[in-house]
């Protein structure tokens, strides 16, 4: 089984209406300082040619890309989807990408329910989940990243949420994609520490990085809709998880109320600047 290599730095949801920046003088002037990778949900492009399918070929010829899964439902209880499988690996090998993660949720039953829907916090669940994370794992003949999720309501709880995400990697084998924007938003709906959570976290499976905004209804109730600027207490839980983990590859994640790609960077030069002051502290701890 492959391992990813190693990605660094500051990395961006490729979105379609970015192409235009992203393929021309504005893209060749940005790569350089703020953006070594984009993230894409291979889903969308399985199977696109034309202009399109051009585009995303020169983007990942030239800048890192990784995928980001939405559909595979790895959580879920009808049988795993190995067409779709097979489909992402081939995907995944022919733009030379070096990570692959999903959700750790369900998301279909008998059909696709366009949503990320939480797993019981169970034994029984870490079992389940995880023999079909390795399933994937030896189809796709690699490692992946399982990303902990936003959640709302939790079906059945007989441990907490970190102890349920520290058993599955474990169990599965697999690398554990960490939203820390996710994190922030449960915490705050669940009233825990976020704290405390990314110090319980088994550290050496975490292998990359999410950071987000998201929306707080006027209930107080934090919903995460990655459609707004990230907010301050999530930026400072982002250098909590640099001290924590290390300064590993960070994606911005933007999918609604989509800004100029000039706005998107003064978020990522964000993320640039904390990773340059770890890597300094580091440096310094080192000497």
């Amino acid at each position: 089984m492959s391992h990813p290599k190693i990605i660094q730095g500051a990395g961006l949801g490729l979105r379609r209406s970015l192409l235009p920046e992203v393929t021309g003088k504005e893209m060749k002037a940005l790569a350089p300082n703020a953006l070594d990778f984009f993230e894409v949900a291979p889903e969308n492009w399985i199977g696109v040619g034309g202009r399109l399918g051009r585009q995303l070929r020169e983007i990942s010829e030239q800048t890192t890309v990784i995928a980001h899964g939405l559909s595979l439902s790895v959580g879920g209880t009808t049988p795993l989807n190995t067409q779709l499988i097979t489909d992402i690996k081939h995907f995944l090998n022919e733009h030379n990408m070096p990570i692959y993660s999903e959700h750790l949720s369900y998301s279909a039953d008998d059909g696709q329910l366009y949503d990320l829907l939480p797993l019981p916090f169970t034994e029984e669940a870490v079992k389940h989940v995880s023999t079909r994370i390795r399933q994937v794992q030896d189809i796709l003949e690699r490692r992946i990243a399982i990303e902990n999720i936003s959640y709302y309501l939790v079906p059945e709880q007989s441990m907490s949420e970190v102890e349920f995400i520290n058993a599955v990697v474990k169990e599965a084998d697999c690398d554990l994609l960490l939203d820390v924007n996710n994190v922030y938003v449960n915490s705050q709906n669940h009233n825990y520490d976020p704290l405390q959570f990314l110090a319980k976290l088994d550290a050496k499976h975490v292998s990359y990085l999410h950071v987000a905004g998201h929306y707080q209804e006027d209930d107080g109730v934090i919903i995460d809709t990655h459609g707004a600027d990230v907010i301050d207490p999530v930026w400072s839980l982002l250098n909590t998880a640099y001290d924590r983990f290390g300064t590993l590859p960070t994606l911005l994640e933007r999918d609604f109320n989509l800004p100029a790609l000039f706005e998107l960077n003064k978020e990522l030069e964000i993320i640039k600047s904390f990773q340059k002051q770890h890597f300094v502290q580091n440096e310094r701890r080192v000497a």
